[in-house]
């Protein structure tokens, strides 16, 4: 089973909302910083969101802030990222990564476990 499974992914227009879900069957998620990452083909891979692993403390890239809200439900194992006001250049594959007692989200290449990513399209 993979340690992380994203879910949520699809389909809307701009100005839609949607919301991911990254489930961690395996682990408690209150102990890892848990990011939100996307990546465009032809990009560099981008860090969207992060929750701390170590309090609740949240950071945000500069192209998602005060559009999208990163948010974990313990019971759940699960994060969230709610994603509003949705543009077209938001379309991409979205991925979940965590690091076991980390406060932020590092690159994702130090990351410890990774999900297989979401595909979010944006289009009129």
């Amino acid at each position: 089973q993979l340690p992380l499974v994203e879910s949520g992914g699809g389909v809307v227009q701009p100005g839609d909302s949607l919301r991911l879900s990254c489930e961690a069957p395996e682990f408690t998620v209150d102990d890892y910083a848990i990011g939100w990452f996307r990546r465009v083909p032809g990009k560099e891979r981008e860090r969207v969101a992060c929750i701390s692993g170590t309090d609740d403390s949240v950071d945000y890239g500069d192209s998602v802030k005060g559009r999208f809200t990163i948010s974990r439900d313990s019971a759940k194992s699960t994060v969230f990222l709610q994603m509003n006001s949705l543009k077209p250049e938001d379309t991409a594959v979205y991925y979940c990564a965590a690091k076991k007692y980390y406060p932020v989200c590092v690159d994702w290449y130090a990351m410890e476990y990774y999900g297989k990513g979401t595909l979010v399209t944006v289009s009129s």
